[in-house]
């Protein structure tokens, strides 16, 4: 079947991208001529020690100290990045200090658009490092934030990755059980946490969680408080407390930066599996600095001084790929509330209101335009504006239709692929190539990813699973507390020896171009943030009624998502309203909104495997229209018959979303 094609790059374009102009010092200094993207594709992964090595000399990274070599030769995850080397992420950030366009462009529902100076960026950011330092934060210690999008957390996130402490980051909307599962594994020296926040025109006080929240940590030793909500919030409430005033009230401080290992931590992210805690994703400096000059610069296209936004909340990996823009000289746009309030244009206006360059957002987020009757073009002066992004899960090709007829007919429309995992993009875009209906252009430079079959054989224009067959450097060095890489080696290799399996199905066409078909496993994808089964449970459970439960999210045709929990009940309970408004506060309370499923279900049984597993992902596949016996093994089941429920559910489903 023909793929229709949408988009064609000008030849001026062609000409003028980051990625012909590496092309072209590949030539001079590698005498390698790859200016077709399959041959600089394939040579990528075919060396991929060389390949990175151009990277960190294409973007004359900084070296306190030399590398002895490239890369090891230990599988993954045991791979070592440039040994030797030493270098900051956030001193290659303040390489671009200017006085003629500003840093930090930032917008809320409760702020009027403002423009923050690179000057008063590296002000507070040194202001605030010092003030770090004086409470005995160095070196690998861990700085905690619960925060919102707002320019306080950059200016937090720099400070703390300046002087070679840990970030880690949750979004106030969490719930207090789910941010102690995530900080309390780090053990973080400091806390900067704000007062409260506003969504959808509501305002959220975060008081006593922050204060319950900073109990649960027996490690902290001070709290940084942002009076974002309240500006008269009263510190003194607090316990071990300072203001976010106090903390930059530092005399004229200079901005300095600790040269750390390639492979010293730079964050910590979370995602969730389908048992224990949230496993604790920590990334390298090196290892995410060479993959987001790479990414930003080859894949987006960003150029200095162009305007650079991402709709995220701190919780998400996106949060920290914004200020990987800072790496390209960006102007990052951050904005904070509700896309929806007061109405749907709110972040097109901001577009025009910024003279943006690069929107990024979600698939969800652009079907919601397009059924809200959402017209930017028609509504609002996009002249600026020349990729759109989406991210999170599979962009449908209606979106696609929608975004060229209803943005801008001449849009690079950059739909893409990756990770908490690798804090970036596997898939992406390429300034060199057409943009098809549905399709993803390209794998990235560096990513040696195949659909993988079920006997580990790569196949093409077939669904499979997502495979990395060569180790990136953005790859985790390691989860915290994991000493001995079980959970790690657990969450990737444990399918095809010595290759990570990232849990999405793939296809990959024979022109390159590929599509992202969801989930293969478990994993729960809300709005582009990957939420672990176990949490769910651990909610659920709490209450009386519930026997035991299943949840799945499904991604159907058109971009629709469906989560539905499945519950068995005790005897004498019933599932009535009452019992499912509990549910749904109860994992509003714990966790996020996000965890709320889109329908409660009562099933008679819930399926396990004989070694007592809840089988989520056969279940899954089930109702998204496997065979029976293509989704489980029946025989390695403790109760077979449970999958017949399912197989009706399957019907049901069916014929609500087709």
């Amino acid at each position: 079947m023909e793929i229709k094609e949408l988009w064609r790059p000008s030849i001026a374009l062609m000409e003028n991208c980051h990625l012909r102009k590496y092309q072209q010092w590949l030539t001079e200094h590698y005498q390698l001529r790859l200016y077709d993207y399959d041959a600089l594709w394939q040579w990528s992964v075919d060396q991929p020690a060389l390949f990175w090595k151009s990277v960190l000399e294409y973007f004359q990274v900084m070296a306190h100290t030399p590398y002895s070599s490239v890369m090891s030769d230990d599988p993954m995850p045991y791979t070592r990045w440039f040994e030797g080397c030493t270098l900051n992420y956030a001193e290659h950030i303040f390489r671009h200090y200017t006085d003629e366009r500003p840093a930090i462009v930032f917008r809320s529902e409760r702020h009027p658009y403002t423009e923050i100076s690179w000057q008063v960026l590296r002000q507070k950011t040194a202001a605030l490092a010092a003030t770090l330092r004086s409470l005995g934060v160095g070196p690998g210690d861990r700085v905690c934030a619960f925060l919102p999008n707002i320019p306080e957390a950059t200016i937090a996130f720099l400070a703390t990755c300046a002087i070679g402490a840990v970030w880690s980051a949750c979004s106030p909307d969490f719930g207090v059980g789910s941010v102690v599962d995530r900080f309390r594994q780090i053990e973080p020296k400091v806390c900067i946490a704000v007062d409260g926040y506003q969504y959808n025109g509501k305002p959220f006080d975060k008081r006593q969680a922050v204060r319950d929240i900073c109990q649960q940590l027996p490690s902290l030793q001070k709290l940084i408080l942002i009076p974002y909500l309240d500006t008269d919030c009263d510190v003194a409430q607090f316990e071990k407390s300072m203001t976010w005033t106090d903390a930059l009230a530092q005399p004229e401080t200079t901005l300095c930066f600790e040269p750390v290992p390639f492979a010293h931590p730079i964050w910590v992210l979370y995602s969730s599996g389908t048992t224990g805690l949230p496993k604790a994703i920590t990334h390298s400096q090196g290892g995410v600095l060479l993959e987001h000059l790479k990414y930003l610069h080859f894949h987006n296209d960003v150029h200095p001084g162009e305007r650079f936004f991402w709709f995220t909340t701190t919780g998400w990996m996106m949060w920290n790929f914004v200020q990987a823009a800072l790496l390209a000289g960006a102007v990052i746009v951050l904005y904070d509330g509700s896309p929806g309030y007061p109405n749907m244009n709110v972040l097109w206006e901001l577009a025009e209101q910024s003279n943006m360059q690069h929107f990024g957002t979600s698939a969800p987020y652009l079907l919601a335009c397009e059924k809200a009757g959402v017209y930017p073009a028609r509504d609002f002066r996009l002249d600026y504006l020349r990729t759109l992004s989406s991210t999170g899960s599979p962009l449908p090709p209606e979106s696609f239709d929608w975004a060229y007829t209803h943005i801008r007919p001449d849009i690079w429309l950059c739909s893409m692929s990756g990770g908490t995992d690798v804090c970036t993009a596997f898939v992406g875009g390429c300034p060199l190539w057409p943009v098809y209906e549905g399709e993803i252009q390209c794998r990235a430079l560096g990513c040696a990813l195949y659909a993988f079959d079920e006997q580990g054989r790569s196949i093409s224009d077939e669904v499979g699973e997502m495979v990395i067959t060569k180790p990136m450097p953005s790859m985790p060095i390691f989860f915290w507390n994991d000493p001995d890489y079980m959970r790690y080696l657990g969450s990737y290799f444990d399918t095809y020896p010595g290759v990570w399996r990232h849990g999405d199905w793939v296809r990959i066409s024979s022109m390159g171009t590929l599509r992202i078909l969801g989930r293969s496993d478990a994993t729960l994808n809300r709005q582009g943030v990957r939420i672990g089964t176990a949490e769910i449970y651990q909610a659920v459970q709490k209450l009386p009624a519930v026997k035991d439960s299943l949840v799945v999210n499904l991604e159907l045709p058109g971009g629709q998502h469906y989560m539905p929990l499945y519950v068995t009940l005790n005897e004498g309970s019933r599932l009535d309203d009452a019992l499912k408004s509990a549910i749904n506060q109860q994992l509003r309370e714990d966790f996020s909104p996000r965890h709320v499923p889109d329908e409660i279900l009562l099933a008679p049984d819930i399926p396990y495997t004989l070694s007592g597993k809840k089988m989520e992902a056969p279940v899954k596949k089930v109702l998204l229209g496997f065979p029976l016996e293509k989704a489980a093994g029946l025989d390695a089941m403790r109760n077979p018959d449970a999958m017949q429920f399912f197989l009706q559910e399957a019907q049901r489903i069916k014929a609500l979303y087709t």
